[in-house]
Formats: C-alpha cells, structure tokens, sequence
C-alpha cells in the first residue's frame, strides 16, 4: 500500500520532535554523564578561584591522562554564575560555593553526577554528607572548606586591637588606618561581614538590615584602599593595607611566604563569620564531562586532597587525605585564637531565593 504523504510529514514532525527533546534533555544535564572511572573525554578547561590550586598538582593530572587543562579563574560567584548559566561558556568544572550551588541546581546550571565514575567520593568526611544546599550529594563534591575573617599587620596595628568587626566599620578606631584597609569584592562576603557586626545573620532576607549593613559599607568606603578579592593577601603583606577581610588560608599562605610571618595575624572576629565550603561541580553543558569526572575523582586520592591543601592552606573535606596534612597547617586550622568567638559564631551563607538581587543591588550601592 502507497504511505499516506500527509502520515509520512506527520511522523517526520513527530520524530524531530522527539530528537530535539532528547537533545534539550542532555543540554540541560537531566541526567549524569554516561562515563566510566578513569575515563576522559578531551582537554579539561576549569573555572576556579585565583590561586586556589598548585599548578604542578593541575599539571601532574594533565600528564598522568594525556590531556591539556586550562584554569581560568574568578573572584566571586556572583562574577562566575552569569558566565556558567548563560551556556556555552566552555567550562567542564567549576568551584561553587555552597550556598551559590543550590543556586545552580535550582537554575538547572549544572549536571547530575555519575557517582559511578567517581569511586573516590568514599573518602569525603562524613562531616561532609548531607549538606543543606545538595542533601545527597548528587550535584556537587566538596573540593575545601575555611572561614572569612581579618588579617592584621601587627607591627603597624599592634596586637592590643579588638577581635571585632569594629577595626574596619567603627570609625572611632578604623579612620586611624584610612586608606589601608581593603574589603572583598564579593556582596555576600563584605555585606555579610557589615551584618555580622550589627548583631544579624548573614542569610537575613529583612530589607531594613540590608539597608543597615549597606550603609555601613557606604561609611566605611572612605576608608577602604580597594575592595579586592584577589589581591587582598598580598596587599597586605606588601604594605599597601594593615587591615584586610580575606580568606583562612589565602591569608595564611601568603604570612609563610614573608620574612616575618608572625608579624601577621588572622582572626574571624567575634561576632562570628562565614565558614564555607567550596565544591566542585559540572556545568550543564560541559564539553567534556568525563575528563571532569575523572579530575573529580583524581583530587579526591589521598595524596592529591593532601597536596591540594598543603599548597592552599585551607581545610580539606577529604578524611583520607588527613594523614598526609603539614604539621603548621594543623597548628593553624586548630589554633583556637582564630575563631575567638567559638565555632558557634561561624554561620554558612546559604541561597536567599528571590531575595539574592537585594544583596547584589545593595553591593553595587555601597561600592559606588
């Protein structure tokens, strides 16, 4: 029997159909790669924070695999978001903090990982399951984890200041240091640390404490050399600032790399601070998920989750790379003048929903 033309469009219509809705499916990371444990798939091209990992540590994977790995970086996840959400930017692995991984997860911005190809994920701490931004774990590994406090030069500031937010928002004692204090480039981090000063959570979704903490960050702009992300260690330690907000172990490197370490000191104050984790993650349309499934599990080895941590000085979530932990990295993480307010104080960003855009119109704001 002759077909039916009209039957024959229609199917033609139908299967394209079912074509481009299993294509949009695997654009949109619906479902985990189809990879095996050790398998790569080209070249892997990483979006990560600045100086966040050893070169040599990336350079080793690229020769154990065959492969060219190229690491371009960020100073916020705000500046990385847009880029990964808007698609095809290229990237197979990113570094999202928590609470901005929920964020991606709920934008359908990242992909489904395929545990299977990943065997390593039985080494992560079991401090480290059941996150409130990823429960299950099914989108994103925890790659480090540390605080966000203030890192003072002492020979210039003295070591009899307040273990407080008030060395950089009061100006009874802050205007002594103007123009050598710098702020992150980053509004959950620096309006964060304005909110914990004034007694308020760092997740506060109340339009009235934001506008408080803006103002603040408005105040003390007088006074701030450059809101950096960054530079802001180094800015320290070459003398253009005496106060600086950053990161545990950004700050703490970059003490061991002077002539006079102890000449520096970092603290989280005591109103409390951010204690975050840092994970890795696949953007939905990731090029080459397999090779980032493979580095996901090659980071997570114990030898590798040690020198990862030893190069960055910031804490690693990974139980078996704990052994092979620097001794003054150790003395650091666990010196209990660091966290003067006790780890109670320490709070974790964590995704706002719609009230995001406040925090990010209201950083614009107080940076000018």
């Amino acid at each position: 029997m002759r077909a039916n033309p009209i039957r024959l469009i229609l199917a033609a219509l139908v299967a394209l159909s079912l074509v481009a809705a299993a294509c949009a499916e695997e654009e949109s990371g619906a479902g985990p790669a189809d990879c095996e444990a050790g398998q790569t798939d080209g070249d892997l091209n990483i979006y990560n924070w600045a100086e966040y990992i050893d070169p040599e540590l990336v350079d080793a994977f690229a020769a154990q695999f065959g492969l060219e790995v190229t690491v371009d970086v960020y100073d916020s996840n705000e500046a990385m978001q847009p880029i990964i959400s808007a698609g095809n930017s290229g990237y197979d692995l990113i570094v999202p903090s928590d609470y901005m991984v929920g964020i991606l997860i709920e934008g359908e911005d990242i992909q489904e990982l395929n545990k299977d190809a990943i065997p390593n994920l039985s080494n992560i701490s079991p401090d480290f399951s059941d996150l409130v931004y990823d429960p299950a774990g099914d989108y994103s590994v925890p790659y480090q984890w540390g605080t966000t406090g203030i890192a003072v030069d002492t020979a210039v500031v003295g070591t009899d200041f307040p273990r407080s937010w008030s060395i950089i928002f009061d100006g009874a004692f802050a205007d002594q240091f103007s123009g050598q204090i710098s702020l992150l480039n980053d509004p959950r981090e620096t309006l964060g640390a304005a909110l914990k000063y004034l007694g308020y959570s760092l997740n506060t979704t109340d339009e009235g404490e934001l506008e408080e903490a803006k103002n603040l960050v408005i105040e003390a702009r007088g006074r701030v050399a450059a809101f950096d992300t960054d530079q802001s260690d180094e800015l320290l330690t070459t003398g253009e600032t005496v106060i600086a907000h950053g990161y545990s172990g950004d700050m703490f490197t970059q003490f061991l790399e002077t002539e006079d370490p102890g000449r520096y000191f970092y603290f989280v104050p005591e109103e409390g601070g951010t204690r975050w984790i840092d994970n890795m993650a696949i953007p939905f349309d990731a090029p080459n998920p397999c090779s980032a499934h493979t580095f996901i599990n090659w980071i997570l080895e114990a030898d590798n989750g040690a020198a990862l941590s030893n190069w960055n000085y910031y804490s690693t979530p990974n139980q078996a790379a704990l052994d092979g932990l620097d001794e003054d990295l150790l003395a650091f993480v666990n010196d209990p003048a660091v966290i003067p307010g006790g780890v109670g104080s320490l709070e974790s960003i964590q995704d706002t929903g719609d009230f995001e855009i406040n925090f990010t119109d209201a950083f614009i704001e107080a940076v000018g």
